[in-house]
């Protein structure tokens, strides 16, 4: 059965569309939901229905509601309900903080005892708490404090006098309320990326500054909303100090309810008050978890009063008209990012992960100022010996120097003794790192991302580290992003602020572990040109890369490795055209 189609019968001006048709007649039909207006309804009788018969149903007994909501011995009760979480929370964040840090240590005896607390805090009911400390007396008739071993007593206190209901209920609180927040900050620790982790102690930062600065500020996007669920659930139970006879909210009410009988309207004070709270803290988290997702959204909805506390933030300084033109100088023309090459030695160096080996006895060294393409397919060990060349990996066997400093060890004789974190961080300050996957700080913005390390590495002023970052910015041909966040910038974009952030602190050598890997093909060249450009600043380059062109145009040396050994060194017209080892010849001939 064939099928035929005549258009004969068809208007040809039907078939056609005509660009200056006049559109402005049609109307246009909202689609409707009446599964929508369904339900919409059923929620408003509901609603009415539960306010009609609360209102009118006269045992609620509004009047006598309306009588003691704001009397005295409730508002007093209410105060001491507030103080108690207050300090409670408080004081329950900072310690499960500190439980949290201290779970995550490389300590096994502190990280030990740390999970031992919270395993004991959470068994523990609270209202069983409560009753044991308000009861110490008991077992400990004072509490003294003095020098062990000696007969010197520095404190002694009864403890009945020392522990009163309020401090028992305050105690007992803190310790409840640490032990579950403890996991709280643990888990948004363990939700921050390792890579933020690595790029902070790439750049330096002291362990201290890398949890405060960098870690917990974008850990909080995990903890506040289970956190304050913790702090509403705190407040609820602080009725339950009612046990220590403290007068606090509920007690209050309690007390009243059992003299005058009202006992449904009395709750109803208790319930509508702590309704209040609730409200409050509900209102508190949500523009606390706003102001933490700095970073986390392109664009960010303003805060209350946002505009108001900018016009006293301390505006940049502006860039005068010989630094605005350095977006085409290049870095070669500017005498203040210079810095001095380190010479990159490398000392039969060996890495095994379990029984896999990554390096083996990898002997290499890169003169000051030269630039080194290391090549290889994957899984032969290049990013592995990047790492370990700044101590973000330690090796097992050999060592590394740059200017003749061990990297990771300290130097004297023939002895070389291992550096403690700290001092590995100040040495690693000299070995910047460009990372494949940027790992920009997200809730930090581009300034921030740049100055931070000057300032708390190599205690620049701030004045300085921000001129010094818009020049960077400038010559990367971004100052105009100067305040956005990484989010809100390409790919190309965020490579090119990390190279920036990298090069603020002027280091001796810059490592580049496939910096154009995690690019589209259009942002590829604008994160190369910036490379080129440092490749004639003097400082050392060590870049990982699959770009066989590039490496060709820029290194002095190409390194091919794999299986964990280099296999070949050479200047690229020989590698590339003349290569001594098969294997070589045989990579070069699938990829060029």
């Amino acid at each position: 059965m064939a099928l035929t189609t005549d258009f004969a019968g068809i208007r040809p001006d039907s078939r056609t569309a005509d660009p200056k048709q006049d559109h402005s007649r049609y109307r246009i039909v909202p689609a409707r939901h009446p599964e929508r207006l369904a339900g919409t309804i059923f929620a408003a009788v509901v609603i009415i229905a539960v306010l009609y018969s609360t209102f009118t149903n006269p045992r609620w007994g509004w009047g006598v509601f309306a009588e003691w909501f704001f009397a005295e011995p409730v508002l007093v009760g209410l105060g001491r309900t507030l103080l108690l979480t207050t300090l409670a929370a408080i004081s329950g964040s900072i310690l499960g903080t500190a439980l949290a840090l201290a779970r995550v240590s490389k300590s096994p005896l502190l990280s030990g005892l740390s999970w031992g607390y919270i395993w004991l805090l959470r068994s523990i009911p609270v209202i069983v708490l409560l009753l044991i400390l308000n009861n110490l007396g008991y077992l400990y008739e004072t509490i003294k404090i003095g020098i062990p071993f000696t007969d010197t007593v520095l404190l002694d206190y009864p403890t009945v006098q020392l522990l009163t209901p309020f401090a028992a209920a305050f105690l007992g609180l803190t310790l409840n309320q640490s032990a579950f927040f403890a996991e709280i900050v643990r888990g948004g620790i363990l939700s921050v990326d390792h890579g933020q982790l690595e790029a902070a102690a790439a750049l330096g930062l002291p362990r201290r500054r890398q949890a405060f600065r960098i870690v917990l500020p974008q850990a909080m996007r995990s903890i506040l909303p289970i956190g304050f669920n913790e702090l509403i659930g705190l407040a609820k139970s602080t009725s339950v100090v009612y046990v220590l006879a403290l007068p606090e909210l509920f007690y209050t009410v309690q007390v009243i309810y059992r003299r005058n009988l009202e006992v449904i309207p009395l709750l109803m004070v208790a319930t509508v008050w702590y309704l209040i709270i609730m409200t409050g803290l509900s209102v508190a988290q949500h523009y606390i978890e706003r102001y933490f997702s700095k970073g986390a959204v392109r664009n960010p909805a303003p805060l209350p009063f946002q505009a108001f506390f900018d016009r006293f933030r301390r505006p940049l300084p502006i860039l005068n008209r010989a630094t605005d033109r350095v977006r085409n100088t290049g870095f070669h023309d500017a005498a203040a990012l210079r810095a001095a090459g380190g010479i990159v030695r490398i000392h039969g160096i060996s890495k095994s992960f379990g029984s896999l080996r990554v390096l083996d006895d990898v002997e290499l060294n890169l003169p000051a100022g030269s630039v080194t393409a290391v090549l290889g397919p994957s899984g032969s060990g290049k990013s592995t010996l990047l790492r370990a060349i700044n101590h973000l990996e330690r090796v097992d066997e050999g060592f590394i120097s740059v200017d003749g400093d061990f990297v990771g060890y300290r130097r004297k004789g023939d002895t070389l003794y291992e550096l403690k974190e700290k001092d590995i961080l100040k040495r690693r300050a000299d070995i910047g790192m460009v990372f494949q996957s940027f790992n920009l700080f997200p809730h930090l913005t581009v300034l921030e991302n740049l100055i931070e390390a000057p300032i708390q590495v190599r205690g620049v002023g701030r004045q300085e580290a921000v001129q010094l970052a818009q020049d960077l910015l400038a010559r990367i041909g971004l100052s105009d992003k100067i305040n956005a966040y990484p989010r809100q910038l390409s790919g190309g974009q965020q490579q090119r602020v990390a190279i920036a952030r990298a090069l603020a602190l002027r280091p001796k050598v810059l490592l580049f572990d496939e910096p154009t890997s995690a690019l589209d093909p259009e942002l590829v060249g604008e994160v190369l040109d910036v490379i080129k450009e440092l490749a004639r600043t003097g400082t050392t380059l060590v870049i990982v890369t699959h770009e066989i062109g590039f490496a060709r145009e820029v290194a002095d040396t190409v390194v091919f490795m794999e299986s964990g050994r280099i296999l070949e060194a050479g200047p690229p017209a020989r590698v590339f055209t003349q290569a001594e080892h098969p294997r070589t010849r045989e990579f070069l001939a699938k990829v060029l």
